[in-house]
């Protein structure tokens, strides 16, 4: 809707107001038209102003349903991230478990190589 369009406001402007030039006549109505002019240009602008504050708003709810499902993503991110870092753990802790398991059975190995070696020294 435009406010420059003279339907619109006669519209939103005259009739809504009440006030109409041809009801005070031609001759001697100056001031009349003068303040009928003057509360129109306020109702434009008035008019004007509530069109760009929603316009505004509508682009900042915009924004805000974007940031939301960005926030809602990123949670989702998040959760996964850490199903990720607790299976990451449970197989660290797994690794761990057999390389102590490999460790004990090298130095059982080493332990038996070495008496191997001290029996055949002695012999």
């Amino acid at each position: 809707m435009s406010w420059h369009n003279p339907a619109t406001l006669t519209r939103f402007g005259r009739n809504r107001v009440g006030l109409d030039v041809n009801q005070f006549g031609r001759e001697g109505c100056c001031g009349v038209e003068v303040k009928l002019s003057r509360l129109e240009s306020i109702v434009q602008q008035i008019g004007e102003a509530v069109l760009a504050t929603t316009e505004t708003v509508d682009r900042l709810s915009d924004r805000v349903d974007a940031l939301a499902t960005q926030v809602q993503q990123q949670g989702y991110q998040i959760f996964a991230l850490s199903d990720a870092v607790q299976t990451l753990a449970e197989n660290q802790d797994t690794a761990l478990e057999r390389l102590d398991r490999l460790t004990e059975a090298l130095q059982q190995l080493v332990s038996a190589i070495q008496e191997t070696d001290e029996t055949d020294s002695e012999s």
